[in-house]
């Protein structure tokens, strides 16, 4: 089955530290363009950070730039999101995402064609 599996989410205080984790299973993770959404309630989803599917190239929506980064693990067709300096704003359902030969910057103001059932982050001030 094709398959991704996040972990990683939690509450956590204002200024700390979480780190996603997103598996890919049934599919070719060298081929794919990933990344991370959020949704807050009554909120749209917003691409959060994404990473192309070969050279690497990577996208932070403004919000985030300078505290999170995302990165992959192709032994382990994994995907990261080290979220730092956490804010109360960043609570939302985090949502990771793929999207075939897609490129970050697209990926992440598009709609990819594979999504994860989500995890929740909950930022306390």
């Amino acid at each position: 089955a094709q398959e991704l599996v996040e972990s990683g989410g939690g509450l956590v205080q204002a200024g700390g530290s979480l780190r996603l984790s997103c598996t890919a299973t049934g599919l070719t993770f060298e081929h794919l363009a990933m990344g991370w959404f959020r949704q807050t309630p009554g909120e749209g989803r917003e691409g959060v950070s994404c990473i192309s599917w070969r050279e690497g190239a990577t996208y932070y929506v403004d919000s985030v730039k300078g505290r999170f980064t995302i990165s992959r693990d192709y032994a382990k067709n994994t995907l990261y999101l080290q979220m730092d300096d956490l804010k109360p704003e960043d609570t939302a359902m985090y949502y990771c995402a793929a999207q075939p030969f897609g490129g970050s910057f697209k990926m992440c103001l598009g709609t990819p064609n594979y999504w994860g059932q989500g995890t929740q982050v909950t930022v306390s001030s």
